[in-house]
């Protein structure tokens, strides 16, 4: 067998949540690029209502589980159909069926269980075409994940990019950042991916009437913006040159939608900085760029740290 379109053992396995409508389909074929592109094992996950107890000791209702069993298997039949038809080796995939209250909790519990460094969901079905809408699924993973998730937008499935070309990583410098800085390089690095470093400044409405003065505080915090960014730069180390970017504006929403993003962009995220260390944090600007994102977001958890595995491929 080619050893080059073998399983690599070392890539973090991608874990999806699937389900058998739009959001299933589009996280779906984000996971399968993922997994194509880095060669990682791939696991589908379906998760449903745990049965529900009928009297007496032990009893569940038969038929329920029945109905519940089947509506898993036509599920993930689907998902190995899909999976496929998007170029990824039956060999790399696992289906599984898991009981929880909550799909995004069941699916946290399953990416341990298996190993996981990474979690896709899609986007629930009230957001708009090619933005992501949080619904409670997502809610759950972004207030609690210990690996990372990856967010389709609405609609991703119908026109999938071959390849992630380029990550953006909305960075602000702090104490807590640097980690989950590298842990963005490197993710960036198995997709073969170029990296880009932005920052957001943002300035109340206004602020640029009370500061007009050259070399005042509008000045001062561009400069800043921009020395915060040649720090991140060089933690990376000296190998290919990494983009800065600092786009100014009054909003984060229209200030994101200056910055040009390719077919093919995926843009990550620092968690809040007030969420627990090691779990994934939707914080205000994060939860923000999220929402106003136009590509896959990817939200990474507060100190984490880069993966130990192999070289990316060739």
């Amino acid at each position: 067998m080619n050893a080059a379109k073998q399983n690599d053992t070392n890539a973090p396995r991608v874990l999806v949540g699937y389900s058998p409508d739009e959001r299933g389909d589009d996280a779906l074929a984000l996971a399968a690029l993922l997994a194509r592109t880095t060669r990682a094992p791939l696991t589908a996950v379906h998760v449903h209502p745990p049965p529900w107890p009928t009297p007496g000791p032990g009893a569940v209702d038969a038929e329920w589980v029945a109905w519940l069993r089947g509506q898993s298997d036509e599920a993930l039949d689907r998902a190995a159909a899909r999976l496929a038809a998007m170029g990824v080796p039956k060999r790399d995939i696992e289906l599984r069926v898991h009981a929880h209250r909550s799909s995004g909790r069941g699916l946290i519990q399953v990416a341990g269980d298996v190993g996981a460094g990474l979690i896709v969901a899609g986007s629930a079905p009230r957001g708009r075409r090619g933005r992501v809408a949080v619904g409670s699924t997502a809610d759950q993973l972004l207030h609690g994940s210990p690996v990372p998730v990856m967010l389709a937008p609405r609609g991703y499935a119908a026109h999938p990019p071959r390849r992630i070309a380029r990550m953006t990583l909305a960075y602000w410098r702090r104490r807590d950042a640097d980690g989950p800085l590298t842990a963005a390089a490197a993710i960036a690095d198995r997709l073969g991916a170029e990296l880009r470093l932005l920052t957001l400044l943002i300035r109340p409405p206004g602020l640029a009437a009370r500061f007009r003065a050259p070399g005042g505080v509008l000045d001062r915090q561009l400069a800043q913006a921009e020395e915060d960014l040649r720090y991140a730069a060089g933690l990376l180390g000296g190998g290919t040159p990494v983009e800065r970017l600092t786009a100014i504006g009054t909003d984060i929403a229209k200030t994101l939608g200056t910055v040009d993003m390719l077919h093919g962009e995926v843009l990550a995220c620092l968690s809040g900085h007030d969420g627990p260390l090691r779990k994934v944090f939707l914080g205000e600007s994060s939860g923000k760029i999220l929402r106003a994102a136009p590509c896959p977001v990817l939200l990474l958890p507060r100190g984490a740290a880069a993966p130990t595995v192999a070289e990316s491929p060739g």
